[in-house]
């Protein structure tokens, strides 16, 4: 299948190499010369602009950092891709922007399915990453096609706008787990016990989960937040804003997001 790819950075670049790798024709921006010579070691055709990247692809794909780039791509991308093409937002991000894109989309036939992911670009590598996908059924199952390059599983969780939901559900309960352990580590310390022991037992009782899993094969949870506080912050963020803009609030949560960002 023809695509393009716009945003082949940290979580981009290992979803262009598996693409590549399962015989897609890609072309991916690249806007300077060090970034297209980074595209063409991918195997992907490095290009100069979004139109060229976009021009003839049955699919686009776009892996920016932030909602507000998507918004700031947004139209002018709708405009250069083909009719009747399906366009796949994988950054996190409200889910107004996809269905206001989508609605922007529809007198071409372009459709658009928010396509968030969980987990890292070692999942994306050894494709196992999960996408929650919002679109009608006829463009996922076409994005499928392409997404199963490096994903798996990808679910489908309803109309346009439903995977970002579904995201700002799953980063809220991540982040607040990762503040759950980062409170039962201070009570451990409280209580005579040492951290990287309490840490690898808990992993084997009944309090493991994903969170402390990453926070014991880190060693602390301070040096854990350290690490992916910067990822973890921006995910808060945009949790904190979506739910806000959807006239929500996160609850008991919210005190637990406080303790992930410390």
């Amino acid at each position: 299948m023809r695509i393009g790819f716009i945003g082949a950075g940290r979580m981009g670049a290992p979803m262009v190499r598996r693409l590549t790798g399962a015989g897609h024709q890609v072309r991916a921006l690249g806007r300077d010369d060090e970034k297209r010579a980074t595209v063409a070691e991918l195997g992907a055709d490095p290009v100069n602009s979004t139109r060229e990247a976009v021009e003839s692809a049955d699919v686009t794909i776009v892996c920016v950092f932030t909602d507000e780039q998507v918004r700031e791509l947004g139209a002018g991308l709708l405009d250069e891709m083909p009719e009747g093409s399906v366009l796949v937002l994988h950054t996190t991000g409200s889910p107004r922007t996809a269905e206001v894109l989508a609605e922007r989309g529809a007198p071409r036939g372009i459709t658009v399915v928010d396509a968030p992911v969980s987990g890292g670009p070692h999942d994306i590598a050894a494709g196992t990453v999960t996408v929650f996908a919002g679109g009608p059924e006829a463009a996922v199952a076409r994005a499928r096609e392409v997404l199963t390059a490096y994903a798996d599983p990808v679910l489908h969780v309803g109309p346009v706008g439903s995977g970002q939901r579904v995201k700002l559900v799953n980063n809220a309960l991540f982040a607040a787990q990762i503040g759950v352990v980062a409170e039962g580590v201070r009570l451990g310390d409280r209580l005579g016990i040492d951290e990287t022991t309490l840490l690898t037992a808990l992993t084997h009782g009944s309090a493991a989960s994903r969170a402390l899993g990453g926070i014991a094969a880190t060693g602390s949870a301070e040096a854990f937040i350290a690490r992916v506080g910067e990822f973890i912050g921006k995910d808060v963020a945009v949790v904190r804003t979506t739910a806000s803009e959807l006239d929500s609030d996160l609850g008991r949560l919210e005190g637990l997001l406080d303790a992930a960002t410390k």
